[in-house]
């Protein structure tokens, strides 16, 4: 989704116009460089497809894929009709040397937008991208020694947050950490086909809807004013880390809550 001038997401962002929350770090800087890459396949990522899977084909940009060092990071695009570039945070790892050729992307298809344009596009068809990946991702260093960690994602948020998993974040067997995954259905949420692999590799996860069907026995409302609430517990402060992604409220509530409770904000980490 764009970053407007009331942002509702902080993993895609513009570059111009920023609000105060995302003007808490420098926007991505806009390329000097520009080329193009075809689709390699777009599909629904959602029961509603209202979020879709966008995978772009780098086999010949051995460039541009070494450029991804970080889960977290963005490639910009120059969309038509879209007066200003985006930036679309990868889902897609970080990739081993000569072991990947393509990034992917979870897209919102909310339309009138110029990513919305993404989701019709076929395979094969060209995009015109950054030369480079921009953006430092989530500085998951300044948290290496955190015995918990809280990762909170709402809607398409999720999307870098698959990104630092699948890099190889909760493996180790001294790290606790716990997933709070909001959405408003289990329609809405993406990627559920790789929870039992999530799980499998330390990470709990914890799906939180707002509008539940009735048979639903999970937690039930917005995960900074309900789950987390209910479920926190900052035991050791100094060695707890947070890492959050998506509604600005949720972010800005989530981070509050975290201070007040003694977590250093330089341990509660974004991507932008």
């Amino acid at each position: 989704m764009l970053l407007r001038s009331a942002p509702r997401r902080l993993h895609h962002l513009r570059p111009h116009h920023l609000s105060t929350a995302a003007a808490l770090a420098a926007a991505p800087p806009t390329p000097t460089e520009w080329t193009t890459a075809p689709v390699a396949s777009v599909g629904a990522a959602t029961a509603d497809a209202s979020l879709f899977h966008v995978s772009l084909d780098l086999s010949s940009r051995a460039d541009l894929l070494a450029s991804h060092v970080a889960a977290g990071q963005f490639l910009p695009f120059r969309l038509p009709a879209a007066p200003y570039p985006i930036f679309l945070a990868i889902s897609s790892s970080p990739p081993a040397p000569g072991l990947a050729s393509s990034f992917d992307f979870l897209v919102k298809r909310l339309p009138g937008t110029p990513s919305a344009c993404l989701c019709d596009l076929r395979p094969g068809d060209l995009v015109h991208v950054g030369g480079s990946v921009v953006g430092r991702g989530f500085e998951v260093g300044r948290i290496a020694d955190a015995r918990d960690v809280l990762v909170f994602a709402t809607g398409s948020g999720i999307s870098p947050i698959r990104s630092l998993i699948e890099s190889g974040f909760g493996e180790n067997e001294n790290i606790d950490v716990k997933l709070f995954y909001g959405v408003r259905n289990l329609q809405r949420m993406a990627y559920q086909e790789r929870f039992t692999n999530w799980e499998s590799s330390g990470i709990k996860i914890i799906p939180v809807l707002s509008r539940p069907d009735d048979q639903w026995t999970g937690e039930r409302g917005y995960v900074q004013q309900n789950a987390f609430s209910r479920m926190k517990k900052v035991v050791n402060p100094s060695s707890m880390g947070a890492i959050l992604c998506g509604h600005k409220q949720m972010s800005e509530e989530i981070t509050r809550a975290l201070v007040a409770d003694g977590v250093p904000k330089d341990r509660i980490l974004t991507n932008f």
